[in-house]
């Protein structure tokens, strides 16, 4: 098991080697990552909840004056 020193010290080298946008950038999509999966094990579909919540459905208009054949 690791201690508070030896994880300060990995923590450090981690951001010497990646900088601290790379981080952020990593932790934003690892976030995101995590919430997609917990979404998907709940069976909801975020996206197509907002696709449909922004353009309904809408029905092509009958023309009037063609004969169905």
């Amino acid at each position: 098991m690791l201690g508070w020193q030896e994880l300060l010290i990995v923590m450090v080298i981690v951001m010497l080697i990646f900088g601290t946008s790379k981080i952020s950038g990593i932790g934003k999509s690892l976030g995101s990552a995590i919430r997609d999966f917990r979404e998907s094990m709940k069976g909801e579909s975020p996206e197509e909840d907002k696709i449909t919540e922004e353009s309904p459905k809408e029905e092509s208009p009958k023309e009037a004056g063609t004969p169905n054949e």
